[in-house]
């Protein structure tokens, strides 16, 4: 059993919630200079430059990319031969979010009643984690700030069998097609398929997570589909930032689990060009 105090936990996730928002992934930076050179649009080609540039100068003055820093949401691995002392997990996790998106002149865009009063809790807490117990004597903590912009296009369908891999496809176009340009395009499309309600919800926000942006699903049926999406998705015209072009978005993953005979549910999730997550191992 290896004991790891709540005061590491806060300190790195006080980090992460920096780092994510000042610093893009290199994958995902590298994603948009390739896409920049295939746009056809001048006006896409100028809006792709522009999001490069921010970029940098978000990494060289530690600048949010984004003004929308996002909700704060953890995918945590917790190892089962972790014994955490100094007080409780979940706490902590909160305490780094206060600490970072304080430090970090991060904006707080979380309010504790949903729908009456919606007052801002003035930390952006409480996060939202989900925690899978692993084996090993590690924490691996990842850190998604989630936009509220793109997380409204977020949509899931309860498909059957009956619709198959095209009712699919037309689900996922269709939910992109409509989000136009409210997502801040060109997007990473999350897809979950299978499971339940809310665990095809799940896989699709897990799925934008996948590294390094654009790689395949192993399996080389749903690496297919994929690439099909992300072809039809890009020939719908709407182009970055929704002003035209053919980089609607800069790829599609798909993640599944199995589901009941009866059921087919399918999640989409989309993130912004601002594609951010980070993540550290205590």
């Amino acid at each position: 059993m290896r004991d790891v105090n709540t005061e590491e936990i806060i300190d790195v996730v006080a980090h992460l919630c920096m780092d994510a928002n000042y610093n893009l992934p290199d994958d995902v930076l590298d994603t948009i200079k390739k896409a920049k050179e295939k746009e056809d649009s001048p006006t896409g080609k100028a809006i792709l430059d522009e999001i490069i540039e921010n970029n940098r100068i978000a990494r060289e003055e530690k600048l949010a990319i984004c003004q929308d820093t996002g909700f704060a949401i953890f995918f945590v691995e917790l190892g089962q031969e972790v014994h955490i002392t100094g007080g409780n997990f979940q706490d902590a996790i909160n305490e780094g979010v206060k600490k970072g998106y304080q430090d970090g002149y991060l904006r707080k865009s979380i309010v504790d009643d949903p729908v009456l009063s919606r007052v801002n809790t003035k930390d952006n807490t409480p996060a939202i984690i989900y925690t899978d117990i692993v084996p090993g004597d590690k924490i691996k903590i990842v850190f998604c700030p989630k936009g509220g912009g793109a997380e409204n296009m977020a949509e899931v369908a309860m498909l059957t069998a009956a619709h198959g891999i095209e009712g699919v496809k037309k689900f996922v176009v269709e939910r992109v097609r409509k989000s136009g340009g409210n997502p801040c395009p060109p997007v990473v499309v999350g897809v979950g398929i299978g499971g339940t309600f809310e665990r095809c919800a799940m896989s699709a926000k897990r799925a934008l997570l996948r590294e390094p942006l654009g790689s395949s699903n192993p399996d080389p049926k749903f690496a297919k589909v994929e690439q099909e999406l992300l072809e039809e998705i890009n020939n719908l015209g709407i182009g970055p930032m929704g002003l035209g072009g053919r980089t609607t978005a800069l790829a599609v993953h798909i993640e599944t689990y199995p589901c009941h005979i009866a059921t087919m549910p399918v999640a989409v999730n989309l993130n912004c060009h601002v594609s951010r997550h980070k993540n550290a191992v205590i």
